[in-house]
């Protein structure tokens, strides 16, 4: 297929706000690909040329990309860049001039083609590398039609803006064979064990559905990370998965560690709850578990901890927190050494475990890892855990975690499966807030925000729109527009965290009543932990609000009110979730309900 019609369905699901429709102008393009073609569109349709897991940045500012599109174009600087700020938008304003002037460089290239030079635009670093970025792009300008080159423009950037998720391509997959969802729940469980949309499509494309029984785990290709459900007492625990293991729950960060001996060499990556590679991030971690895991591959899941030297202890959040960072790695991984407690395994040695119960992912969990007993010379250390069958003490554990500083408990099906992706029943999380007449936090979805009055004005920021997730409808619903609670560390970082992610329109997975309209749209790619008071109905917001129509039917107007937040703050900013991994609409629900 050539660029240009792939381009044009571009602009179609850009112009769609039904998540339906969406669906089938997927499914359509997907069924007129080749197999090659259907792996690279799915990554340009993202605005990638790898999978979400693999380091493969473009490195193009803004600026480059105009001295691209101005080289391209022959144009004057000035001009372009007074068009641009007129138009709003640099992927259109490179479709206006490219209207404006006619180009004996046209080609029909095709999607293959395009791919091919985006990627080598990727993987270009070293010396001389923006020179090379900026020609590779401005000779595509140059060769593309005027509608190629909107789409083509905001690929490097970042800014593809199409407003459907990974889940809305399952669907259209699903869609592509069958010309239903009924393939969805089977897609997207070979998905979590293979999050590479590529892949999926292609193996689909070539071998059907059947095709997806071969996705087994594979090192260096993160697993989406299980979850847990949550309960609030012990006794609503034993009865619901009986008698159970009891691990404490780490206040840090969760990675999923991949190692592999090739050819002798030790090769170690690590991946974030999000699926980003943050190997380079946690170089003590890398090489703890270089010298403690005793296997030839193996992936593992842990939750790593700052460790404070003089003391023995370790560190709270808020410092532990520090160690994620681009720069001075080095300096700060001396200052503050992490810890890894391995609570998981995955996969080992060519066998997947994700079958095998609790019990005996455990059991050889416990033989892999070389532990001398000094917690200053080892990096890697055993979860501890209790098999408890009473509720009491359960709750008493809970105790002695909290008064130890962590966050709570964990409670572990003994017969569970791992599941990647789910939040199911096998993990049971008891971490109450004793600040809080929720029993949680809530990770809400940051969807767009207020320009600030008075003395916020000075942010740019007054007021920030936040949503949960609705997993039935792929789309983000509303729950609270927070200004109060932030101080203006946390206001001023607020902004820098939007404003790369800053949209023309509202996202189509956006549902929103028009009173919580917001003056900036943002991408949905930002996650914060938000605390409150309580849950409440409100008939402005849109989780968990049903409508029906009036007596004329004409219009709707609500039957059943919306939740919203009671007095919400912010907690945290959480960079390591994926969109997908906000609260849920039937968590939500969930706690609405145990809260009366």
């Amino acid at each position: 297929m050539k660029f240009n019609k792939l381009s044009v369905y571009f602009e179609k699901i850009e112009k769609t706000s039904s998540r339906l429709k969406i669906t089938e102008y997927l499914s359509e393009l997907f069924n007129n690909l080749s197999l090659e073609e259907i792996e690279k569109a799915s990554y340009l349709l993202q605005g990638r040329v790898a999978p979400l897991f693999e380091r493969k940045e473009f490195g193009m500012a803004e600026k480059m990309v105009i001295k691209s599109a101005v080289l391209a174009l022959n144009l004057d600087k000035k001009l372009f860049e007074k068009n641009y700020k007129k138009i709003g938008d640099i992927g259109k304003t490179v479709e206006y001039f490219k209207k404006q002037i006619q180009s004996f460089d046209e080609k029909d290239l095709s999607i293959l083609d395009v791919y091919s030079d985006l990627r080598k635009l990727a993987i270009a670093g070293g010396e001389g590398s923006q020179e090379i970025k900026i020609n590779i792009l401005a000779n595509l300008i140059r060769q593309l039609d005027s509608l190629s080159a909107r789409y083509l423009i905001r690929i490097p950037l970042g800014v593809i803006r199409l407003g459907f998720s990974d889940m809305t391509v399952l669907d259209s997959f699903s869609w592509m064979v069958k010309g239903d969802k009924s393939f969805k729940t089977v897609i997207e469980k070979a998905y979590h064990v293979c999050p590479d949309l590529g892949l999926i499509g292609r193996i689909i494309k070539e071998k059907g559905i059947k095709g997806l029984q071969s996705i087994k785990p594979l090192v260096f290709t993160p697993i989406i990370m299980m979850r847990a459900e949550r309960l609030s007492s012990g006794e609503e625990i034993i009865k619901q998965i009986g008698k159970c293991a009891i691990e404490p729950k780490y206040d840090g960060f969760r990675l999923q560690v991949h190692f592999k001996t090739i050819n002798s060499k030790k090769e170690v990556k690590l991946y974030s709850r999000s699926l980003d590679d943050v190997s380079y991030m946690y170089p003590d971690i890398c090489e703890g578990v270089k010298q403690e895991l005793n296997v030839s591959q193996a992936i593992i899941e842990g939750e790593a901890i700052g460790f404070n030297r003089n003391t023995g202890s370790f560190l709270p959040f808020q410092e532990t927190v520090q160690r994620k960072r681009k720069y001075d790695i080095g300096k700060k991984a001396k200052e503050i050494p992490l810890k890894l407690f391995v609570f998981e395994l995955l996969y080992l040695n060519g066998k997947s475990y994700l079958d095998n119960s609790f019990t005996e992912r455990r059991q050889a969990l416990s033989k892999i890892i070389k532990a001398s007993g000094d917690i200053h010379k080892d990096t890697l250390m055993l979860a501890p855990e209790d098999v408890i069958d009473n509720g009491r003490k359960i709750e008493l554990s809970f105790d002695d975690a909290v008064t130890k500083g962590l966050e709570g408990i964990i409670a572990k099906k003994l017969n569970g499966t791992y599941q990647p992706g789910a939040r199911a029943w096998n993990w049971i999380k008891f971490k109450r807030s004793y600040s809080s007449k929720i029993e949680d936090t809530i990770d809400c979805l940051v969807m767009g925000y207020d320009y600030g009055k008075g003395k916020r004005t000075k942010f740019g920021i007054g007021a920030f729109l936040v949503g949960v997730y609705d997993k039935k409808s792929d789309s983000y619903l509303t729950i609270a527009k927070i200004g109060t609670g932030l101080t203006d560390k946390e206001w001023r970082e607020l902004k820098k965290k939007t404003e790369e992610l800053k949209c023309e329109n509202r996202p189509s997975a956006y549902y929103v009543d028009k009173q919580m309209n917001v003056d900036v749209w943002i991408d949905p790619l930002l996650i914060v932990e938000i605390k409150a008071d309580g849950i409440t109905r409100s008939p402005t917001h849109t989780a968990g609000r049903i409508m029906k129509k009036t007596k004329t039917g004409k219009a709707l107007e609500v039957d059943i009110a919306g939740y919203a937040l009671r007095f919400p703050r912010l907690e945290s900013f959480r960079d390591d979730k994926r969109p997908e991994e906000a609260t849920t609409l039937s968590e939500l629900t969930k706690l609405y309900k145990r809260q009366r």
